[in-house]
Parts: C-alpha cells; structure tokens; sequence
C-alpha cells in the first residue's frame, strides 16, 4: 500500500473542520497521526493525535478524544517541548471535563497552565485559565472561578472591549478589601 502525504491529509482535516465536520476530520487526523508515525516522526504523530482528540471532542466523544490524547504529553515532554506539552495536558483536560472527571480536569488545567507559563505562551494561557474558571463555576467553586478568570484576563494583550469590562469588574472587590 503506498504511503499517504501527511501535509495533504492534514490540509484535508483542517478544512474538514473549519467546516463543522468533526467526524470527517477527526478521521483524516488519525489518517496524518499514522502517516507521520510510518514516516518516524513522533512529534507530527502526536500533535496529529492531539488534532484528532479535539475534533473527537468536539463531534461529542469524550472517551475517544481522551483515549486519542494519551501519552502525547510524555512524547512532547521527552522531547522539550513545553508549549504542545502543555496544549496536549489542555486537550486531556478538556477530554476528562467532558467525562465529569473535575479533579482530574482541574490538575490537567493547572499543569498545562503552569507549562504555559514557563513558556511565555500568555493567550494559550488565558485560554487554559478560562477553561478552568468555567470547571471551577461548574463544581460550584465560585471564588476560585473568579480568581482563575481575573488571572486569564491578566494575560491578553490586547483585551476586547468585553475582556475589559470583565476585568474592570473582577477588579471591584480586590479594591474594596485593598482600602
């Protein structure tokens, strides 16, 4: 059987998904993760199976999505790469969310925030707060949720009119108790 390009599947499940068809593209990720596997590149392999678990995630299969992100924070961390370290502990997060597996979920969040911190990554980190602020709001932690959102809206740049408001608002009480 001949081999597959990996750059065309890849461009292949991008736009899959960019066009809302999860399933198509969580199949043409797993197709690249195996096609960059044949070829020894173990670094493509795993982001491809990153990609693939958020599109499983996202077509409503939180098992399959974590089954797929297993291990590729250890492949990633074998080879230094602190920032897709961290995005794939981010995808394991999501993955457990999804399953009700909050603690889970949470240490995921808080490791992969940590990485990304190490990494100067500032909006992957944001991203990474506000995923754990939502958990923390879920599991009825209000104040941790709003301490986990003041601390992601700390890291964007260039806030949106929305992002300062919020900030400005989160800001309120620590003034009060500052006085």
């Amino acid at each position: 059987m001949e081999a597959q390009n990996p750059a065309a599947l890849v461009a292949s499940a991008k736009d899959a998904y960019q066009a809302a068809d999860y399933m198509a593209a969580a199949q043409g990720f797993s197709r690249a993760a195996g096609a960059y596997q044949q070829q020894g590149d173990a670094l493509m392999a795993a982001e491809m199976r990153n990609n693939y678990s958020v599109a499983l995630l996202q077509s409503g299969d939180a098992q399959a999505a974590l089954e797929a992100v297993a291990g590729t924070e250890d492949i990633f961390a074998a080879a230094a790469d602190r920032r897709r370290q961290a995005m794939a502990l981010g995808n394991r997060a999501a993955a457990l969310d999804a399953l009700d597996r909050y603690q889970e979920a949470e240490a995921a969040y808080l490791d992969s925030a940590e990485l990304l911190r190490q990494a100067g990554e500032k909006e992957l980190l944001a991203d990474v707060m506000q995923s754990l602020s939502r958990l923390q709001l879920r599991t009825g932690r209000q104040l941790q949720a709003v301490a986990s959102m003041h601390s992601a809206l700390e890291q964007v740049e260039h806030p949106g009119l929305r992002q300062r408001m919020l900030k400005k608002l989160l800001d309120l009480p620590s003034k009060y108790l500052n006085r």
